[in-house]
């Protein structure tokens, strides 16, 4: 029998933690927790948790236990314990603001493991580690590291570890745009508007894209509106360097078990950039994204033309070629009758 701290769910009002109970690969609370975490009274989680046992839900053998418990007097008492599924259950049935954001909590970890394919990690179980969320951000930190996605990529990557992240609300959306300006900003000083807008040239090799990195694979025009397509050898490697530092940061985060909101992890990535003597994206830009796209629409059409004027004289030239042969195999043939 252990207790430990679970990372249950981040509430508004910044309360993350509940005292819990491992044991059987799962989490026991009191019935005082559950109060405690969906803010409700005894008698409404005495009332929900009936209501579960007499509905066929659960198995109150197989999920209630009582365990002793010294109190504060120092005598050892039973107390009961109601384990993770008597948790969930009840999370779906209370009516309260902190219910709806358990429902919504454990409804999107729901989705992360149907899209990822699996439910438990057994060996991370066996390992009486499974519940420490901080252990696995730590590993998810590192596996972003490693990986060989963009370097903003990365960063987007950090930010979906964010307690209060919420992938498909339009705030969230914005605030990735937010992070990719200050990164290029702070290597360029343009923002991703002005990068497009300012370096996609149709008399360019690539229309000017310096790190299109698609080896044989013909420009798009999807290409062309893309502001990391447009950087320098030395833009990318200062890129690197500051998201390398960012992402050591957050690893460091993990490891003190520092919860970590979004506005967090953008206030952490001004420091660095500050610190690193870059200068701070504070305005929006000068040129707007949508005439960014039009300017890089316009020098791809060029591009495109360009592109088929080339391949036309190159096709001229080979039937050029291949008329002089036919030309010299004629006259060969005439000599010899």
């Amino acid at each position: 029998m252990t207790n430990s701290d679970l990372l249950i769910y981040q509430a508004p009002d910044g309360r993350i933690k509940i005292d819990v109970r491992l044991e059987d690969e799962t989490v026991w609370l009191t019935q005082a927790h559950l109060c405690e975490l969906f803010q409700k009274s005894k008698a409404t989680i005495s009332e929900h948790i009936k209501h579960i046992f007499e509905e066929g839900e659960l198995n109150a053998e197989s999920v209630v236990r009582n365990f002793r418990t010294t109190a504060s007097d120092e005598k050892s008492y039973d107390v009961r314990y109601y384990n993770l599924d008597v948790i969930i259950s009840v999370g779906y049935r209370v009516k309260s603001q902190q219910g709806t954001r358990f429902r919504i909590w454990a409804t999107q970890r729901l989705k992360e493991y149907i899209v990822k394919g699996f439910m438990l990690n057994d060996e991370r179980f066996k390992s009486g580690s499974s519940m420490n969320y901080f252990k696995e951000l730590q590993e998810r930190i590192r596996e972003i590291r490693l990986s060989e996605r963009f370097f903003y990529q990365k960063i987007k990557d950090i930010y979906t570890t964010s307690i209060d992240y919420d992938p498909g609300a339009e705030s969230t959306i914005a605030f990735f745009k937010v992070v990719q300006n200050k990164l290029l900003w702070a290597i360029t000083m343009q923002t991703a508007a002005e990068l497009v807008y300012r370096r996609a040239d149709a008399s360019l090799p690539l229309m000017g894209m310096l790190s299109f990195d698609k080896e044989g694979v013909p420009v798009r025009k999807g290409d062309a509106g893309i502001a990391k397509n447009y950087l320098k050898e030395d833009e990318i490697k200062l890129l690197g360097l500051l998201v390398e530092q960012y992402l050591a940061f957050a690893e460091v985060m993990a490891q003190q078990r520092t919860p970590m909101y979004m506005k967090d992890w953008i206030q952490r990535l001004d420091s660095i950039i500050q610190l690193n003597g870059r200068e701070l994206l504070t305005h929006a830009g000068t040129i707007s994204h949508q005439i960014a796209l039009e300017k890089s629409a316009l020098e791809y059409s060029k591009y495109q033309e360009a592109q088929k004027q080339a391949q036309q004289e190159v096709n001229l030239r080979e039937l050029e070629k291949d008329l002089q042969q036919l030309k010299s195999i004629r006259d060969v043939d005439g000599n010899d009758a």
